[in-house]
This record gives C-alpha cells, structure tokens and sequence, in this order.
C-alpha cells in the first residue's frame, strides 16, 4: 500500500494520525532526496571516468599517429607502405570516436546532472524550507495556546478578550500554513515521478545515440579494414618466402666467417679488452672495447662498449701505434695478452687481451707485433719501496702541495691527467731525478698532478702502509664500541706497525690534519679525507664483496687517526690497554645517519663514503672529480654505528641486513686469520657487565645459521613486532621517538644500515636496531 494522501480538512483537526501521515510524505521525499543525491554522485563519476577513458584513448591515438615503422632498403612495397599509414588511420578512427564521446560527455551534464541538481534544490530545497515554518509555526501556535489556557478568569474582561483575539488569528494563520505544506507535499510527491525519470531517459537517448555513431563509424571502417587484412598477409607471405634465403646466407657466414667478411677501410678490427688500473684494494679492471687499427697511417681506435648496459657507446680514444709486444703468461695472470705503446705516451704500455691465441695472432699480424723481450718490464714497472726514496717522494709532494695549493677546491679528490701524473712519478721514483724535480716552484706540474703522483705510490706499494697484518684489527674498532674506545684501539694498532710504516703513517696524518683546517676553503673536511685515503692507506690482502663493504669503515679509521693524530703519535698507547669493547652499551649507539657537531644538526649528506676513482685515462685537461660529497662537513670517526660486520662470517648476510651481538663473536672469530684472532678476541668476546646490555643482545637469536639462506632470514624478520628496550628521542622527521617498551607493528628492515623501519602509535619510521628486541 502507498501513502495514504493527505486531506485539508485534516489540517484543521490535527491529529495524531495526521501527524502520522504528513511524517511519511517527509521520510519519503527525504528518501527520494537521498536517491538523488547518490544519483548525481555516481553521474559525475561517470563523467569523470568517461573523460579519464577519453584522455587515454587519445594519448593511445597519439602514440599510434606519432610512431612510424622503419624499413629495411631504400624502398618499400605497396604492402609495407598501407601497413605503415595503418597506424595513422587507427588514430582518426579513435579521434572521431572520442569527439563522439565529448558529446556523450557533455550531454550527460545538461540532460542528467543539471535537471535532476535543480529539482533537488528548488522543489525538494522549497519543501525543507515549508517543513522548518511548519514545525516553527506547530510550537508556536500550541505554545501560546496553552500559555492562553493559564489566564486567570479574574482578569479584566478587555484583556480577556485581546487574548482570545490574539489566539484566534494565530490559530488562523497555523492551519493557513497547514493547508500551504499539505498541498507542497503531494504536488511534490507526484512531481518527483516525471522530475526524475525524464532526465534519466535523455542520459539513455545520448548514451544510444554514441553508440550508433560507433556503429556507423565501424561502417565506414570495414572497407579499409579489409584492404588492410589483405596488405598484411601479402606481406607476411613475401617474409616467409625470404626468410629461408636469409637463414641459408646465414649458415655459410657460420660455416665460414673470414670468407664472407664485410670489406672496408681497416686493416684489423673487433674487440679486446683492455686493461684499466683502479685503487687499491681493487687492482685492476679489464674494460671491453672495440678496437680499429689502419695499417697505412698506423692510427689505431678503441671505444668503450659494453652490452650488458643497454650498449651504450663510451668517448672513444685515437693514437698512433708506435709498437706492439706479445705478452707471456709468466709476466700476466691471463692468457691471449699483448701490448701497444702510443706515440704520445711513450713508457706507458696499454696491456690488451684478446679472445683467444688464433684472435691474438691475427692482431699481432696487423699490428707488427713482437715477441715480449724480458728486459722491457724492467723498465716499465718499477716497484714502489717504502725507503728513502719514497720518503723523499711524499715529503716533497707534502711541501709543494702546503705551498702551493693548500687551499685549492677539492684538494686531493681532483685528479691529475694520467700521462702526467706517471712522467712526474717516473721522475721521483728515479734516484738519479728525484733530486732535481723541483715541486714547489715549476708551474711544469699542477696541483692535482702532485696529489696524483702521491696517492699513486702509497697504492703501489707492495703492502698497504697500515699492513695486511693489521687491517682486519684496525677495522673491528671502527663497526663497535664507544668513540673514546675507538680512539684508543687504533692508538694502540698504530703503535704496532712497522717503525717506517708509522713514520710515513704520521708524516702524511699530519698534513692532512693541516689539509682539513683549510676545509672552509677547500672542501676537503676530515669526512671527505677518510673517502680519499681510506682505501689508499688500507686494503686487504684478499679482494673480495667483503673488502668492498668494509671500505667505510676504512674510511673512519682514517678520520680517527686525522683527528687525534697529536695523541696518536705523539703519546704512548695506555700500558693496560688492549680494552675490551663492549658490544652493547648502555643505551646504545645509533647508527650513524646525521653528522652532528657542538649539539647542532645539520643536513645529513647524501653519502659518507664512496669509492675513489682511478686516475684519468685520457690525455685531457678536464678535472674529473671523485665521488666525494664535498658537503659533509663532519667525519663518522665521533659516532659509533651499529656493530655490521661485513667480513662474512659463514651464514650472515651482510652488514647492509643483519647485524651480530656479542653472544655471536665467539663463533665468528673462529673464521679470521690467525694473527688477528687473538687481539679481536680480547676487545670483543667478552661477557657484558651490564644486565639491560645482555638482554638487549639476545633478540638476534634469530638471525640465520650457516644452514639457513639468506631468503629465509629475512622472511623470518619482515612484518615481525619489536620491544623498546631503551627509550629514544628523534634527531630526524624520518625516525620515531619513544620510551622503554614501546611496541613497534610491521618491523621490517630498512634500507639504512643498522636501522629498522616499523609503525608506532599509528605513525611509520625509522628504529635503531640496537634499541629493540623482535618479539
């Protein structure tokens, strides 16, 4: 049964089951308006979506006009040519559709959203608005009614009588508004039915009418579409018929290459690799190239290519061969080796590898090679010596560089040109020359080639200037422990090298000390220092993924020994010392991520350390920098990260993931060469004298043993709760502060080293992995 309509007469009686029936024409139109107004919310969604499918549509049009297919030749067929304007004709097609669309588009707003918007704002809007005088005129009209029944019949007949008055037109004017919201009502209620439907079935004529144009579109369309189908299958059949042809021309260049090579104006070309020296510890690198060489003018070219990077092309280099020289594997770890000398570097060989002896020997055919001749190494490679020439080189490189270019930008970290930087090398490390190199005063040699020379024969000494012997313990201080713990370990460590490798060690400490007050000016701060030297000063006798990890921690090393170089050097390490290093303190550390000097933040730099780079091969006067950010202008040597190790113990991950607590070390230290164990042993694998440090070490029960696999270690951590097992207050927008067992959701490890990334109170950051316990 529908609602019961609404009598006048009713309006003068108002009753409660009148009242009853004028609430249900409410609730109704209340729903109709809800309807409505849902209706017009999903309307605009359909235009938008219908304009967002437009958009695309277009750019697919777009695409398809803008691309055009190359051919193979100097001609195309007929075929080819419909083939290639095909896609230029599937973009009109979709241009016309999509203007059909905007049509669509336009006629949903005017015949949909606009009518249905005004219905609900001028007829259900004016009904709210009778409602709100309804229900206002109700209290009132009864308000006074019953204020008019208290009178007192002892009041003077007059008053009574202007009260009656009063009452009588109130009354009046109540039922007038009565009658005026009875009628809105049911005039609203049949109006509604037409009101709404109407502008709906215009949506639908619209909606009919795009895709009729589709239609008619597609009409149109068929007769190309069937010329092209044929244009497509002439040319699919013609491929298949020349396909063969290819495919046999392609087997007697397999059978025989040399046969069928191509002709041209070289008289040798292809690839070979060609040796690049890098910084120590890394050695050398064997760069692919392609390589050219014209017999006639003795011009020979190479360019960088590698194909496992997208084939992209490097700068190529040109020089005139002056010789070339076979290579014996008793002078070189590979096999199919040779060299060649341009004229415009004499004495310094490019040592070239080839793909095999049959390719080696064609090359040295068209180069006029020879036979290696012992004697010519001799000459060649001279071996730098930590002795009275190599004094007399840093010392004189120290003094011209205090001299001259002290405050020159990005001291050390600019590089010289590398045929420079190995004539003036070759000059100091001749005892006939060296005395007569005058550094301070020629304008013969830059700055930069000073510096060049001097880091590239601290690399080319035959052991590092802080030993093999030594590096594994000179890097456990920098992952661990307070700052004043690491400062006295590499005390200590320092005063266990060599006499002479601790009095180069403190000649060149000390002057980059000197080099970091100047930083103001150029650039160069303790931070930047550690980058440059770390791997120069320290590498380890293995190469390997584990060295390159431990590059920054070579880095901190340096920047402890520039720091404290007066103590260091000038004092004796402390009698009782070995300490240990506690590898939970109480709280601990975080891990390095803002560099913090005199309690002031600032920016944190986008990188502490970084690889240095090899001297430029070119003979060019471009200054390519290393990868130093000159920026930082604090060192980590005052911080204390988490305790990585990226040594490799068997079964870890490296420090970039999982990180070991002090129960670990024991283990660990089983691993590392004989004369480290004993130092490391008595620094780190001790028991914890504080209870709080003990308990906060046992949560990396568990990282992974060798029988695990690193997937399953970190499937084991992702989305894991943690404990707060110390309380933390923020340095960054990034990190989270809390207080002693907060519970941290989702924890999963960052890409920061040492830090954890979970959510707390609603709110995701980073966590120091040294604060929490996993749960």
């Amino acid at each position: 049964m529908g609602l019961q309509p609404l009598e006048f007469s009713d309006c003068y009686l108002d009753s409660p089951w009148f009242r009853e029936r004028v609430r249900a024409h409410e609730a109704e139109l209340e729903k109709t308006n809800k309807f409505i107004k849902e209706l017009l919310k999903d309307g605009k969604n359909l235009i938008a979506a219908t304009k967002n499918l437009s958009a695309a549509q277009r750019k697919f049009a777009h695409s398809l006009r803008d691309f055009k297919f190359e051919f193979i030749g100097d001609a195309e067929t007929d075929d080819e040519r419909c083939i290639d304007a095909s896609l230029h004709e599937f973009s009109n097609f979709l241009k016309n559709l999509e203007e059909q669309r905007e049509i669509l588009a336009l006629s949903v707003t005017e015949t949909l959203i606009k009518p249905l918007e005004r219905f609900r704002k001028e007829q259900l809007g004016a009904v709210k608005e009778e409602k709100k005088k309804f229900d206002k005129e109700t209290e009132k009209n009864y308000s006074l009614l019953e204020k008019h029944l208290n009178l007192s019949a002892k009041k003077k007949e007059l008053q009574l009588q202007e009260a009656d008055n009063q009452v009588e037109q109130n009354r009046k004017h109540f039922y007038e508004l009565s009658l005026e919201y009875v009628c809105k009502l049911q005039e609203i209620q049949e109006r509604k039915k037409f009101e709404c439907v109407e502008p709906v079935l215009s949506f639908f004529q619209g909606l009919f009418t795009f895709y009729h144009q589709g239609y008619e579109l597609a009409k149109d369309f068929n007769h190309y579409k069937t010329n092209l189908q044929i244009n497509i299958q002439n040319t699919r059949n013609r491929f298949e018929g020349t396909r063969s042809e290819v495919e046999e021309l392609m087997n007697k260049i397999r059978r025989n290459p040399q046969e069928h090579k191509r002709a041209n104006h070289f008289t040798m070309e292809g690839y070979l690799y060609v040796q690049e020296k890098r910084p120590a510890p890394f050695g050398s690198s064997w760069v692919k190239h392609y390589c050219m060489y014209r017999k006639e003018t003795k011009k020979f070219s190479m360019v960088p290519f590698e194909h496992r990077s997208g084939g992209k092309i490097g700068d190529g280099e040109l020089f005139v061969l002056t010789y070339c020289t076979k290579r014996n594997t008793d002078t070189i770890d590979r096999r199919f080796c040779f060299d060649l000398e341009a004229s415009d570097r004499p004495g310094v060989p490019v040592t070239m590898q080839a793909f095999s002896e049959e390719d080696r020997k064609l090359w040295m055919e068209a180069l006029d090679g020879k036979e290696a001749v012992s004697i010519i190494f001799k000459i060649f490679f001279y071996s730098a010596q930590l002795d009275k020439i190599g004094f007399t080189i840093v010392k004189k490189c120290i003094s011209a560089v205090e001299t001259r270019g002290i405050n020159d930008q990005g001291l050390y970290r600019v590089v010289g040109v590398s045929s420079k930087v190995q004539r003036l090398l070759s000059l100091l490390m001749d005892s006939k020359t060296c005395n007569e190199v005058d550094l301070e005063n020629s304008v013969d040699w830059e700055v930069k080639t000073i510096t060049s020379a001097m880091k590239q024969y601290l690399r080319s000494l035959p052991e590092p200037l802080m030993t093999y012997e030594l590096h594994g313990e000179f890097i456990v201080p920098a992952k661990s422990g307070s700052p004043e713990s690491r400062v006295s370990a590499v005390h200590f460590l320092v005063h266990k090298l060599p006499e002479k490798n601790k009095e180069m060690l403190e000649i060149l400490v000390k002057h980059l000390a000197n080099v970091s007050k100047h930083a103001e000016r150029n650039l160069m701060t303790v931070a930047n220092l550690g980058v440059v030297f770390g791997p120069t000063l320290m590498r380890p006798q293995e190469e390997s993924v584990a060295a390159i990890m431990d590059l920054k921690f070579q880095n901190i090393v340096v920047e402890i020994l520039i720091e404290n170089h007066e103590k260091i050097f000038k004092t004796l390490p402390d009698a009782t010392f070995p300490e240990p290093i506690s590898m939970s303190v109480s709280p601990p550390n975080a891990p390095p991520r803002q560099s913090r000097r005199q309690g002031q933040r600032i920016k944190r730099p986008l990188a502490v350390y970084n690889l240095c780079l090899e001297l430029d091969d070119a003979d060019s006067h471009s200054s390519p920098k290393e990868d130093t950010p000159t920026g930082s202008m604090d060192s980590l040597s005052s911080q204390s990260p988490t305790p990585a190790f990226s040594s490799s113990p068997p079964g870890l991950l490296d420090g970039n993931n999982l990180i070991m607590d002090s129960g670990d070390l024991a283990g660990w230290t089983a691993h590392l060469p004989a004369q480290s164990h004993p130092s490391m042993v008595s620094w780190m694998n001790i028991p914890s004298a504080n209870p709080a440090a003990t308990n906060a070490a046992q949560p990396t029960s568990f990282f992974p043993n060798p029988a695990t696999g690193t997937d399953r270690a970190v499937e084991s951590v992702a989305h894991r709760k943690a404990r707060a097992v110390y309380s933390c207050e923020a340095e960054h927008s990034s990190e989270l502060s809390f207080q002693i067992g907060a519970i941290f959701e989702d924890v999963q490890f960052s890409r920061e080293p040492g830090w954890l990334e979970g959510t707390l109170n609603g709110k995701r950051g980073l966590i120091p992995q040294n604060y929490v316990e996993f749960l």
